[in-house]
């Protein structure tokens, strides 16, 4: 890949408008700033809370996933500054770009997740189902595919003026994009079937708190996430425009609200409403029954049933972030 990019040269800076446009020390820095402290507050707390409940033996790894996910936007933020007090820098540019894009995935991961277990516990039949189950496996591996597709065509169109090999990039990071948003649609899915299939007479319960609370937690950190997607597709989508030329949605009010506002929205509702008690599992959680009757034998332990699926994809997005 080093000396394919080589032989095509660049990296080449971009005349079209993005998102956010070029980082300036003012408002950037300052908003950015202040952005970096609360993502460490928020790795801090997640963490706290891990280790706290690990120490119990009650291990909740959405927690982990959510420091993970902080310590991430820190390195995003930090790229950013970076990139204002040296505008120019092409390569410093491309990294804040592709950092912006990826930390994301693993709340959406996390919403999904949450998900699953609600509709595992209102409706077994249908969550448990094997066909189900084994479909999600290809779902989740398809986020690390179109997170490689978002990376491989944001850095392979810095390294080209080629107009069709940008176009094709172009594509590609559209289709990465696009199915990030039908991604995001899964959540709100899972708990429309939760709700409106007819009662299941072997429904569970799991973790503290109602049902409806639980619902009502994932709905609000899945619309917020889809309105961080559904903008980011919306914008991707429309006409390429120069920088010169900038549309309102490329401004940077929208890229601070759409991106970390909404993100910091979506962590105060996943860690304030403790969902590390709300929707823990019994360890060895596979089949219908099981929240119910492993919840009586085994009061603590790993929370193992969300990573069946993941547990790959989780190592490969902690090495991307």
């Amino acid at each position: 890949m080093t000396n394919y990019l080589q032989a095509r040269g660049g990296p080449y800076a971009s005349d079209t408008a993005s998102m956010g446009g070029l980082p300036t020390t003012i408002p950037d820095v300052p908003v950015c700033a202040v952005f970096l402290v609360l993502y460490i507050c928020f790795a801090a707390t997640n963490m706290t809370i891990f280790q706290l409940n690990r120490r119990k033996g009650h291990k909740f790894i959405p927690s982990a996933m959510m420091f993970g996910f902080c310590m991430s936007r820190l390195i995003t933020m930090a790229l950013r500054i970076a990139w204002s007090q040296h505008p120019t820098n092409v390569r410093l540019a491309l990294a804040a770009q592709i950092f912006v894009n990826a930390g994301v995935l693993i709340i959406y991961i996390i919403n999904l997740i949450l998900a699953q277990r609600i509709l595992r516990a209102k409706q077994p039949q249908v969550g448990w189902n094997p066909i189900l189950r084994k479909g999600f496996k290809v779902v989740y591996a398809m986020i690390g595919g179109a997170l490689i597709m978002v990376i491989t065509a944001v850095v392979l169109m810095v390294y080209t003026l080629n107009p069709t090999v940008q176009e094709r990039c172009r594509d590609v990071e559209l289709a990465a994009l696009t199915y990030l948003l039908v991604f995001n649609c899964l959540p709100a899915l899972h708990i429309a079937a939760a709700v409106f299939l007819p009662k299941s007479q072997h429904e569970e319960r799991f973790g503290q708190g109602s049902s409806r609370s639980q619902i009502l937690i994932v709905t609000m950190s899945a619309c917020f996430c889809m309105m961080i997607a559904g903008f980011k597709t919306g914008v991707n989508w429309s006409p390429v425009r120069l920088a010169t030329n900038a549309a309102w949605y490329d401004s940077k009010a929208c890229f601070y609200v759409f991106n970390f506002t909404f993100e910091i929205i979506a962590l105060s509702i996943l860690t304030f409403s403790r969902i590390d008690k709300r929707f823990w599992i019994p360890n060895g959680s596979t089949k219908p029954g099981d929240y119910t009757h492993l919840g009586k034998s085994t009061p603590a332990g790993a929370d193992a049933e969300s990573l069946e699926d993941v547990s790959t994809l989780h190592e490969k997005n902690g090495q991307a972030a």
